[in-house]
């Protein structure tokens, strides 16, 4: 990546996504946060500048610098993906730990958080501004929709579809072939043996809906 980077978000995530850019040699120009207490602050030599929407930062974006939105809630991220594209007509960029192995026949859309040691098998499919965290396996075949959030550790296995803004808690498990509907939740540590469908939560192996 040629042009420096602006991180939307400094909390936990923020800090994930600075630490994977800093890594692959990307320059961070700095971090956008709501969250007033935090301006100013510094991170290393990077600071956060300002809030989110602030026009001052924005109008740099797509000219000097591109665009990384590092914030878990997906209805904030769906509202900051929707500025970006309107105001400044550009997609955010993805953060690719340089320890995860993705396989150059799988596809990955924009906008995604690929944390360490993440694996995506040939054939995979990761669609937009979706977070994978540390470790997780994405076997071949699996389908990950927009907006999907996948937990730490956790296995997707091969033929799995996972639906836009659906939610896989850390360490659970999805078996072969199995279906995970719109804006549905698994609970950390589950095995998911049969469909979840959409909205629904489910929890336990097997996991059951709540």
């Amino acid at each position: 990546m040629e042009n420096p980077v602006l991180i939307f978000g400094a909390g936990s995530l923020g800090l994930t996504a600075l630490d994977l850019f800093q890594r692959n040699n990307v320059v961070v120009y700095g971090l956008l946060d709501d969250n007033k207490e935090l301006h100013g602050k510094e991170f290393g030599d990077v600071s956060v500048l300002g809030e989110t929407d602030d026009d001052g930062f924005l109008k740099l974006v797509g000219h000097k610098c591109e665009a990384f939105i590092a914030i878990s809630d997906s209805r904030v991220r769906k509202r900051l993906v929707k500025l970006l594209n309107e105001r400044r007509k550009v997609q955010p960029v993805n953060a690719i730990h340089d320890t995860a192995t993705v396989s150059v026949m799988a596809t990955i859309g924009h906008g995604n958080l690929i944390a360490a040691r993440v694996v995506i098998n040939p054939f995979a499919e990761v669609g937009q501004h979706c977070i994978l965290q540390s470790g997780a396996v994405i076997e071949s075949k699996a389908k990950l929709g927009d907006y999907v959030q996948i937990g730490t550790g956790t296995i997707i296995n091969s033929g799995v579809t996972i639906e836009e803004g659906a939610f896989i808690g850390t360490g659970a498990t999805v078996v072969a072939g199995v279906t995970i509907g719109k804006n549905a939740r698994v609970g950390a540590g589950s095995v998911v043996v049969e469909d979840v469908v959409s909205g629904a939560t489910v929890f336990g192996n097997p996991a059951k809906k709540m």
